[in-house]
């Protein structure tokens, strides 16, 4: 009897172990992993490791990729295999509505449900002509005009942000008032950076700025944002208001730091640049709404790979990764502006900034980013603004004749659109 129940009693424990080791082995084979491309600082890698604990069945192989993303990206899609379950989009995402059947319809996978908790106009960028979703937002750039509160009081111009923006409020009273700056330095103080940035400044700012949502080129039209905004910037080189800095580079370091540029509109993700660039100016920076209205530079989104077998795990990390909560932690940590509507009321839009002399420079960059206009960009927006913008940089440090350079700039863009 004795010996019965203890064969009993091994038997037991034998099928426990056996439960047990299928049951761990099940859970492994539960366990999900997820690959994801990005580029450094396109999204906040605490959040990323914080998804294995938000949802314990996903593992996340996060694939940090330096160089040139696009192309990477590209090569990719043309090889048609491989690449990673998630990857992260740039500015660029209208090239790759021509690939919208690579990527998974984010609609499809219950996107629409939190389509009212963002930005409209932002969300509307990952939305392809026919209405597919190919991509979730990260965040956004919006734009304001970037100056010295002490040069311009020195050359007799407002410097208090809510009258720099009453009295500097178009683009020809922007550079009226660059006239003055200039009479008051003696040309050695510029009011802004280059033609180039004058140029895609004023066209951030339209609905419009190549294409029409068919795709046909809209440029030859006098009325069109691309010939208003080389109009704007042609005629800052001719009132010589323009330093020829190219933006970003050491040459455009020096001149913010030692005061030969007065100002420059550009996006919220500059502020880190311009401090170190120019650690020297600290508390004489101020922002205020642009010149000509509102736009957006940059922004960043990410999409589902259809060859991902995980789609419905993937929608799930997209949206907590970007929900309104965690794009406020981003803004805290790494200044990626949010894209989701709640978030612009974080306690964080309000902290001021010593850099620009104590101004909370979250409110005006939310202003902008409430205020920006839906805009289509169209597949080969890249191709066309590379060409008319090398035609631009003539006309600045070579002296091409502005009329000469667009003709030309029209010529090479018809031709490339018969590629």
């Amino acid at each position: 009897m004795l010996n019965c129940r203890f064969l009993v009693s091994c038997l037991i424990v034998c099928i426990t172990i056996i439960v047990n080791g299928c049951s761990a082995d099940q859970s492994n084979s539960e366990t999900k992993t997820l690959t994801l491309w990005y580029w450094n600082r396109s999204l906040d890698d605490d959040l990323i490791k914080a998804v294995e604990k938000e949802f314990p069945g996903i593992r996340i192989q996060a694939q940090k990729i330096g160089g040139d993303f696009k192309s990477k990206l590209k090569t990719t899609l043309a090889a048609g295999s491989g690449g990673p379950d998630i990857v992260a989009f740039n500015d660029w995402v209208a090239e790759l509505f021509t690939s919208s059947d690579r990527f998974y319809d984010l609609y499809e996978l219950g996107a629409k449900e939190i389509e009212q908790d963002y930005l409209d106009w932002k969300w509307n960028l990952g939305v392809t002509p026919e209405g597919k979703m190919i991509a979730m937002p990260i965040d956004t750039g919006p734009t304001a005009l970037f100056y010295r509160a002490d040069l311009f009081e020195e050359a007799g111009l407002p410097n208090d942000p809510e009258e720099v923006h009453r009295q500097l409020a178009t683009w020809d009273d922007y550079l009226n008032a660059g006239k003055k700056l200039n009479e008051a330095f003696g040309g050695k103080v510029k009011l802004t950076d280059n033609i180039n940035n004058v140029y895609n400044q004023v066209n951030s700012q339209s609905k419009h700025i190549y294409f029409s949502e068919d795709d046909a080129f809209i440029g030859e039209d006098p009325s069109s944002s691309m010939k208003t905004a080389w109009d704007t910037a042609v005629n800052a080189s001719r009132m010589g208001l323009l330093a020829n800095a190219s933006s970003f580079s050491s040459e455009w370091n020096a001149a913010m730091n030692n005061g030969r540029i007065a100002s420059f509109v550009g996006a919220v993700w500059a502020k880190e640049i311009l401090m170190q660039a120019a650690p020297d100016t600290s508390g004489k920076w101020r922002v205020t709404r642009a010149p000509g209205g509102d736009g957006n530079n940059g922004g960043s989104f990410l999409a589902i790979m259809k060859t991902s077998p995980y789609p419905e795990e993937s929608i799930k990390v997209l949206q907590w990764l970007l929900n309104p909560d965690n794009q406020s932690k981003s803004y805290e940590s790494m200044n990626l502006f949010p894209s989701a509507a709640s978030a612009l009321d974080s306690p964080a839009m309000l902290l001021k900034d010593p850099f620009f002399g104590d101004q909370a420079t979250g409110e005006i960059f939310t202003e902008s980013a409430l205020n920006v206009q839906s805009a289509y960009f169209g597949g080969r927006f890249g191709n066309v603004n590379g060409i008319v913008n090398r035609e631009l940089q003539s006309v600045a440090l070579e002296g091409k004749d502005p009329n000469k350079a667009w003709e030309d700039a029209l010529k090479r863009v018809k031709k490339e659109l018969l590629r």
